[in-house]
């Protein structure tokens, strides 16, 4: 009996060192699956924020700094220098919580508070393989440049004050909403709505609230009679060539990792954006018998909108395909409609961002391809259907921005007014509301 006992009692040591060995080599393996800082996913996060950043001030600033007449030239770069410091406050505050943190039973449609003043983000605090900290600031980035854009199409004629409402309250109300459903693990995202780096988020976000923004302001003093030709065009020159350098940061930055996909949404991004430029330039040239830098520039801009929501999903051919589309559907856009039309968009934020934005958004699910990290077409999955659901995504964007910023503006101009007097707008918004001048 005690020989049993101690036979039992050997085994039973045995079988309890085997499974703690079981269960000690599986701990690596669970050590792997634990989110681990990468330096270099770090290092290239670090560069694209920087990069994404640059895109507004200067770029932007300069862009559209040179495209208005000289009397508002300051007024135009103070406006991107302004809503830089007022969104990157906001998303520090709560713009962040709202799009990336979980909203609860509302998480389909918006976030949650647990990062309000980003509380409990510290120096250890991941996000993937990155620190939270590079990752919120990347995505303050895109929040800071999408409501920028908004005001080339009201150029010349909104008060200050109203612009830094108006900004303040569209971060909260329509882009951190909308950045939470395509990114944030809203509808959009659970849908299938494809928007690598944000042509439904950023462009037609920002496209749609600048055409709102035109329709109910009305058009500038002298629309149609005046000479409102851009008065240095070096000063866009020089901010679109920061635009194209930053945009690499935007597109390639979106995949948030130093790997192929980003180097293969760098490529596709050149690519595009060329394609475009020449497809604007070629068509003025045959419409006026001449290229202008003007046209040139504006395509190049309407080939980085385009490849923004298909960036890391598609090839070169495919880039060269959208890019080309973008430069002739947009300079139709900026041309032939808007003077139909007749609305004022001052410097084509809707014609270049809504409309390129909405044929990138259309044409990813074309050209996307699981062989460059696209949706693969088989098994159920049609190209058609993919479509529909990209198709799915803009309509939403479109609505949701298009009714908040209404609302917004009409708010505004109800309590302190959203436009300058006549005889301000005439004399210039650089004297008159910043007190200053270029000579």
């Amino acid at each position: 009996m005690r020989g049993k006992v101690e036979m039992n009692s050997k085994y039973f040591k045995t079988a309890g060192l085997t499974a703690v060995a079981a269960l000690l080599s599986t701990l690596p393996a669970f050590a792997q699956d634990a989110p681990k800082l990468d330096n270099g996913d770090t290092a290239w996060m670090l560069t694209s924020t920087a990069l994404v950043l640059m895109m507004t001030i200067p770029g932007l600033a300069l862009f559209y700094g040179g495209m208005v007449r000289k009397k508002n030239v300051l007024a135009t770069a103070m406006q991107s220098f302004a809503i830089c410091c007022l969104m990157t406050v906001v998303w520090m505050v709560i713009g962040y919580s709202l799009a990336f943190k979980d909203g609860g039973a509302l998480n389909a449609y918006i976030g949650g508070f647990s990062a309000f003043f980003l509380s409990g983000i510290g120096v250890d605090t991941l996000s993937g393989t990155i620190p939270e900290t590079v990752f919120m600031t990347f995505q303050m980035t895109f929040a800071i440049i999408t409501p920028a854009l908004i005001a080339g199409a009201f150029a010349d004629r909104m008060k200050f004050s109203a612009l830094m409402w108006f900004m303040g309250l569209w971060g909260i109300i329509v882009y951190s909403p909308i950045a939470h459903w395509v990114w944030g693990g809203g509808f959009l995202g659970d849908l299938g709505v494809m928007d690598f780096a944000g042509g439904t988020v950023v462009h037609i976000n920002a496209g749609v609230a600048g055409l709102v923004c035109a329709l109910v302001m009305g058009r500038r003093e002298g629309f149609g009679s005046e000479n409102m030709a851009p008065h240095n065009l070096v000063l866009s020159v020089i901010g679109a060539s920061l635009l194209w350098v930053g945009w690499f940061g935007f597109n390639a930055g979106s995949e948030l990792a130093a790997d192929g996909t980003a180097g293969m949404a760098m490529a596709v991004t050149q690519i595009a954006t060329a394609g475009a430029a020449l497809a604007w330039m070629f068509a003025e040239w045959a419409a006026h018998g001449k290229p202008s830098v003007l046209g040139v520039i504006s395509g190049a801009v309407a080939g980085l909108v385009a490849i923004t929501p298909a960036s890391g999903y598609v090839g070169p051919t495919g880039a060269l395909i959208i890019g080309i589309v973008a430069g002739l559907v947009c300079n139709a856009s900026a041309t032939c409609l808007k003077g139909r039309l007749g609305y004022d968009d001052s410097l084509d934020a809707f014609g270049v961002h809504g409309v390129g934005g909405f044929v990138g958004a259309i044409l990813t699910g074309v050209f996307a391809s699981s062989a460059f990290g696209g949706v693969g077409y088989g098994d159920g999955v049609t190209m058609a259907g993919q479509v529909w659901t990209q198709f799915l995504g803009t309509i939403a964007t479109i609505v949701w921005s298009g009714v908040a910023s209404f609302v917004i503006l009409k708010v505004i101009d109800a309590t302190i007014g959203l436009r300058v007097t006549r005889e301000i707008e005439m004399e210039g918004l650089d004297i008159n509301l910043h007190g200053e001048v270029v000579h």
